[in-house]
């Protein structure tokens, strides 16, 4: 049993953290953040917020998270300062927590994780993501800074196939977000530090669990992308995440996880494993009812992708991605141009957020360059 089941089997009192999160799910929070010394701040559509009353002091922040923590978290915070871990507040509403330590006091940044995984029209992502999580082989890669909207995405991809193919998925995560229900597949998630030391253990049993489809939680080293490519070789469906800008740079992060000497093998894994690249970014919508939404780049591993790859031309995918529309693919200067004219997003968040401001301007004004389009 993790630490929040105990904390909520109804022994001893209620763990006061829980009034705070209560809360966020009421007001429809996506994250609360606690420093010492500092009013409580929630994020409410995208803006940070501090709450009413009086500032807490660091022992009532410490009090307050490690009821909910149990020996092993709470050495691991000790010993590394800081550690991540999730927890169960009802049967609708989880929490991804993150416990650092800051000017030698403790810090807390808590993201809530609905129950509900939504299907792609409810998050505005492209139609093409059904296409891709329909795939049966191969590596996909998600990317994104934090918060972009990566692992909403990949619960999307992963309850497409929950619902439609009897296979086997398994999820490497640390922590477990989104929680999946048996439905046509059958479902396991490891949590790291809870069902598993470590992800070296995790990575190492994967391929015995015999699974049909993974998860990797985060492409953090070379051993746990290696893991996603022994998969995808071996028959399998493999599903990453990666901290990148845009599709042609993770190829190189990709890449760079490797030494030197050994670039050119991995280079060639891709070639023949990569399946699609999906990068996001979350901006501020200007409709009431919804305040965010993701510009999304789509590179999808047709054969002029996989020759640029193979051929160390990775400077020039974007110039495959902006010929190819018609095969589902789109840059992110297309994205933006379709929020603006959709009137999703204003003009002025769509020039901060672009790649070249000046090529989106050219594409408002309907002017094309080397191909592009939309794909809704």
């Amino acid at each position: 049993m993790s630490s929040s089941e105990k904390s909520n089997s109804g022994n001893g009192s209620r763990p006061k953290i829980c009034r705070y999160f209560e809360a966020m799910a009421q007001m429809g929070a996506s994250d609360i953040h606690f420093k010492a010394e500092a009013n409580p701040r929630v994020r409410v559509k995208g803006k940070l917020r501090p709450l009413t009353g009086d500032p807490l002091p660091n022992e009532k922040i410490e009090k307050m998270i490690f009821e909910i923590m149990d020996e092993k978290q709470q050495k691991k915070y000790a010993e590394k300062g800081s550690t991540d871990f999730s927890f169960q507040l009802d049967r609708e509403n989880r929490f991804r927590i993150n416990v650092f330590r800051q000017r030698a006091m403790t810090s807390i940044a808590a993201r809530h994780i609905p129950r509900n995984i939504l299907p792609y029209e409810a998050l505005h992502l492209p139609k093409i993501l059904a296409e891709v999580a329909q795939l049966h082989q191969g590596l996909v890669l998600v990317a994104g800074i934090t918060g972009s909207g990566k692992s909403t995405t990949i619960a999307s991809m992963i309850e497409q196939i929950n619902q439609t193919r009897m296979c086997h998925i398994v999820t490497l995560e640390d922590p477990i977000e989104f929680m999946f229900e048996d439905k046509k597949a059958f479902v396991n998630q490891r949590e790291i530090g809870m069902d598993v030391i470590d992800f070296h253990d995790a990575l190492k049993y994967l391929m015995r669990e015999d699974p049909d489809v993974v998860l990797i939680g985060e492409m953090r080293d070379r051993e746990s992308f290696e893991a996603a490519l022994h998969a995808s070789e071996s028959g399998h469906l493999a599903f990453g995440t990666v901290h990148a800008s845009n599709a042609a740079s993770v190829v190189t992060r990709v890449l760079e996880l490797f030494p030197s000497e050994a670039r050119d093998l991995a280079r060639m894994s891709l070639v023949f494993n990569l399946q699609a690249v999906i990068v996001l970014k979350l901006l501020k919508g200007v409709r009431p009812d919804i305040p965010r939404i993701p510009a999304v780049e789509i590179m999808l591993a047709n054969p002029s992708v996989r020759k640029m790859i193979k051929e160390k031309r990775d400077n020039e995918l974007l110039g495959v991605i902006r010929g190819s529309f018609q095969e589902g693919m789109q840059d992110f200067t297309e994205s933006l141009r379709y929020l603006v004219e959709n009137e999703y997003i204003s003009a002025q968040t769509a020039y901060e957020a672009a790649p070249n401001p000046e090529e989106l301007k050219m594409r408002l004004k309907g002017i094309s360059v080397s191909g592009g389009g939309i794909i809704g």
